[in-house]
This record gives structure tokens, sequence and C-alpha cells, in this order.
């Protein structure tokens, strides 16, 4: 069985698992500039979404990764937020949202029901968006893993650049059968350049670790500020062995 997964667009991806509709970063503005909430360089985003949201359907739960930035969240995405049920974020961004938003520390569950009766357990997994050490200056993000009887295993990885994080990830959930991986490859100057998500050679190397049967390749399009594309994720995974894992666009 494989779980049907659509990439918007940045970090939007839509996930339908279990009779339910997720929607990871909902990022659904034209292309525009946005200012750094940390003091740094101007946010551009590049491009539209490829599903516009008018166009989207309905949408059961989006899985935020984090407030603060804008390539993550934008204005679209937050006027979104009012019309879904249930948004799942870390505990820093639901204190900030408010209205149907809800926060869930690392290793934290919630059952969802299933339109058939069943239920879908989303976890939230430990990221890190940046190197340790960083988050006075970035903020706190997670990232998210779905269960369900019968069904394949999905995990969101957020906006993470720790593999030893994805270490502890896989050390509870490997193999995966689905991993959507945000990569980008974004650096902030402030922290000397290191990167606050992974790039190709690290999603390559989750991919690994994780034992992913597929990988979604996400957060890797449509912003200026990454300083990779997904033809750099596609080079790392064809260098890796691991082409057939990794979903084209």
């Amino acid at each position: 069985m494989q779980i049907p997964v659509k990439v918007l667009g940045g970090p939007t991806v839509l996930i339908e698992y279990g009779g339910l509709r997720f929607l990871t970063d909902p990022t659904f503005d034209d292309p525009g500039d946005y200012p750094s909430p940390s003091g740094g360089r101007t946010l551009v985003k590049t491009a539209p979404p490829r599903t516009p949201l008018a166009e989207l359907g309905p949408v059961d739960v989006v899985l935020l990764s984090h407030d603060q930035h804008a390539d993550n969240l934008d204005h679209s995405g937050r006027a979104l937020l009012a019309a879904v049920p249930r948004t799942f974020t870390t505990p820093a961004a639901a204190g900030r949202l408010g209205g149907t938003t809800e926060p869930l520390t690392p290793w934290q569950s919630v059952d969802l029901p299933r339109p058939d009766g069943g239920t879908v357990t989303v976890t939230a997994a430990p990221a890190l968006h940046g190197p340790e050490g960083s988050e006075p200056l970035v903020g706190d993000v997670t990232g998210f893993v779905l269960t369900s009887a019968g069904l394949p295993s999905v995990y969101v990885s957020g906006d993470n650049a720790s593999l030893d994080l994805v270490k502890e990830i896989a050390a509870r959930y490997a193999p995966v059968d689905t991993a959507v991986l945000f990569a980008g490859a974004p650096r902030m100057p402030a922290l000397d350049d290191a990167l606050l998500v992974l790039d190709g050679r690290g999603t390559a190397a989750a991919a690994q670790l994780l034992e992913a049967r597929r990988v979604v390749a996400a957060h890797c399009d449509s912003w200026a500020h990454f300083t990779e594309s997904r033809d750099d994720v596609v080079r790392a995974f064809e260098e890796a062995g691991l082409t057939d894992r990794l979903q084209p666009v």
C-alpha cells in the first residue's frame, strides 16, 4: 500500500492517511518578500504553490513544524488554520497562534478517529532547527510520525537539521515506510552559516538511518534563501545508491 503524498511547494505537503487529509506547514501566498523574525535577511518567496488554496479541498489536520518563519507559515497559511479542525505544533507556537492549535511535546501522542472506525496516532518527533544551542535564535520546531493499524508509517521531519535526532526516531520507528524529509540547506550567517535544515547528503543519510522505503523531498524549492534545490537532493540520492527510494515530484 502506498500512502498518497503530494508536495505542493516549499514545506507544504498533502498526505492522505487513514481517510484523513493531513497538510504540513501551509504556504499558499503568491511570490513576495517577508521580513526575517530574527533580524537577518529578507525571506523571498519565488514561486506560487503547485495547487492553489482554492483547489486544495478540505483539510482535517495541519502538522505545523513551527510558526515563527514565513517559509513554513505564510499569510494564507495562517488564515487557513482557522478553517482546519485540528492543528498540532510546538507548545510555543500553539501559545502564539491560539485558535484550534494544540501543543505536542516530543514523543507525545494523540489519537484521531478514522472515518472507518479505527484511529490514527500522531506523535510529535524531536527536531532541531540548526546546530545545538541555536534554539534561542531560531526557536523550537517539531516533526511528526503517523501510525495506524494496518497502515504503513509516515515520518514528517519538519525543519530538522540533526541526524542525531533522526537516529533517535529511527530507534523507535525504523523501518519507516514513507519519510517526508525537509531539505533545501538554508543557512544563517549569525550561526556561522550552519545548516538550519538538512542538505541533500543529510537527507540521503536520514533515509538510510530510517530505512525508509520511500522518501518525499520537501522544503527545497520556492524560497530564495534555500542554498540547495531538489536537483541537489536527487544527486545526493544517486551518489548514495538510493535513487529508487526518492519519489519524483
